[in-house]
């Protein structure tokens, strides 16, 4: 009867423990569930890189932006410079299959990007609402025109890769605008796996490492991309969705 007794409380046990790993299982498979987890785990990623990278640089670039102020340069006329130079370059350098050079020289001219914003922040006049439209507006056109540049040296080439780099340069203008387009109803629609910062490190780090000779880095680069910015497309279009 002790024997009995045991089996049974050892049996009442194990289905007990089954219970409660059935449970587990069944939350975890929740779509929602996975959503939320997916979707905190982004923001903590983009959190995590801005918190690290951003305070370091504008720390360095700050006195430089004092200086530039004090001679009566812009932040507008910085949006400007940088650019006419990152367009210039993207589309001088990449087309030739000059991935290094023309990565190095976008690399260091993307910065006017930091210097404008910190410009802006300690000018007496502060950011404007212009400002604000012109470097976002800016940054897009930047961006595809990295893109752009790559996607014509593949085509030159006839690499079936272009068409990888054609989705990440449609998503990647999605991306900021389903943002704009959620705002403009009152939804807050920030975050994401793969926002511009992001984006523009891994593009510009692939595309420089292959005119090092690294191989497959730039396809594995692009398809990161690709894959990472469709799902910030999807990813923003169900918050906006469960917002409506």
């Amino acid at each position: 009867m002790a024997g009995a007794s045991s089996a049974s409380a050892v049996s009442v046990e194990n289905s007990g423990n089954l219970g409660w790993i059935c449970a587990l299982v069944t939350v975890d498979m929740n779509p929602q569930v996975v959503y939320l987890r997916l979707h905190w785990l982004s923001l903590r990623w983009s959190l995590m890189l801005s918190a690290r990278l951003k305070p370091v640089v504008t720390r360095v670039i700050t006195p430089v932006a004092r200086f530039a102020l004090r001679v009566g340069i812009t932040p507008n006329a910085v949006t400007w410079v940088g650019a006419i130079a990152v367009v210039a370059s993207a589309l001088y350098f990449y087309p030739r299959g000059e991935f290094f050079i023309g990565t190095l020289i976008i690399s260091v001219m993307a910065l006017s990007d930091l210097f404008d914003g910190t410009m802006a922040r300690i000018s007496q006049k502060g950011s404007s609402k212009w400002g604000n439209f012109l470097d976002s507006t800016i940054d897009r056109v930047t961006d595809s025109a990295i893109l752009v540049g790559v996607s014509l040296y593949l085509i030159d080439k006839d690499d079936s890769l272009v068409l990888v780099v054609m989705v990440t340069l449609v998503t990647g203008m999605l991306v900021p605008y389903i943002r704009a387009k959620a705002e403009s109803f009152g939804i807050l629609c920030s975050g994401g796996i793969a926002e511009r910062t992001e984006r523009l490190i891994i593009s510009l780090a692939a595309i420089g490492f292959d005119g090092l000779g690294v191989p497959y880095v730039l396809a594995i680069g692009m398809w990161l991309l690709a894959i990472l910015g469709t799902y910030t497309v999807i990813q923003r279009m169900l918050i906006v969705k469960r917002a409506i």
